[in-house]
């Protein structure tokens, strides 16, 4: 099993990114526009299509308000498992620690999943550190 762990400080603060990541329809409008150009769901499951076309199906585990985590799982025949988490942990009045975690089988995919998490880190940076007046 492959684990990929990815930490940044985000400056904003943590109810700012953490409301815009619980909004599990909400990837394409306030967590990551830009990469994610879509977003559907249907119960707990939402369709995903990232800006490079592919589309992918995530089912909704867990959301944790207390500790602002989130846990989803994707819908594919290409992992025997796959689970993600995304946890908002406050550093501070306008900063915060963004942590992301996937495990996945099998690891193959690595090098391209990782590359995903990073476009897809960069793309919820710069979202949440968007001036809101701009």
């Amino acid at each position: 099993m492959a684990t990929l762990h990815i930490e940044r400080t985000l400056h904003a603060p943590a109810d700012k990114v953490w409301d815009a990541l619980r909004d599990f329809g909400a990837l394409h409008t306030k967590t990551a526009p830009g990469f994610i150009l879509d977003t559907v769901v249907e119960g707990d499951v939402r369709t995903v299509t990232f800006n490079g076309g592919l589309v992918l199906r995530e089912r909704l585990i867990a959301i944790d308000d207390e500790h602002r985590r989130i846990v989803y799982s994707i819908l594919a025949d290409t992992f025997e498992h796959h689970s993600a988490s995304n946890t908002v942990v406050p550093e501070g009045e306008d900063r915060c620690r963004f942590i992301w975690v996937v495990d996945f089988l099998p690891d193959g995919p690595k090098e391209r999943i990782t590359a995903m998490m990073n476009a897809g880190i960069d793309a919820i940076q710069a979202s949440m550190e968007r001036d809101p007046a701009a």
